[in-house]
C-alpha cells in the first residue's frame, strides 16, 4: 500500500504527441516520440506501442505520460518522461488517453 503523499509525487500529465519516429537501435520494437506539454515544454519518450499504433496515427494524438522521472538513456536517446499505458498478457500496449481534447500541460487528479 502507499500513502496518499506516495501519489500526490507523480505528476502525470496531458501531452500531444508531435512527432513520431521509428527508434531503430532499440532492444525491442519502439518509437521515439516528441511530445507537447504546454506550460512544461517539450520531452522526449521512448515507448513500446508499434504493435497497435502505426507512426502516421500517433502525430496530433493526445496522452497521458509521468514528466517527474528523472531522464533515462536507452540506446543512444534520452527518455525524459513515461508514457502510460495499458498491457496485459500479450504485452500490446494501448495509450491512456483523454476522451475529449484537452490542454497540454493539464495534471491528473
Amino acid at each position: 500500500m502507499i500513502t496518499w503523499e506516495d501519489f500526490e509525487k507523480i505528476d502525470i500529465r496531458v501531452g500531444t504527441i508531435i512527432q513520431a519516429h521509428p527508434f531503430e537501435k532499440a532492444r525491442k520494437p519502439a518509437y521515439q516520440l516528441t511530445i507537447d506539454f504546454g506550460p512544461l515544454g517539450i520531452k522526449k519518450s521512448s515507448a513500446q506501442i508499434t504493435t497497435l499504433y502505426a507512426l502516421e496515427a500517433l502525430e496530433g494524438k493526445q496522452i497521458l505520460a509521468v514528466v517527474n522521472f528523472p531522464p533515462k538513456q536507452i540506446a543512444n536517446f534520452q527518455s525524459e518522461c513515461l508514457v502510460l499505458g495499458i498491457y496485459g498478457t500479450d504485452k500490446e500496449v494501448i495509450l491512456i488517453q483523454p476522451d475529449r481534447t484537452v490542454k497540454n500541460g493539464w495534471k491528473l487528479g
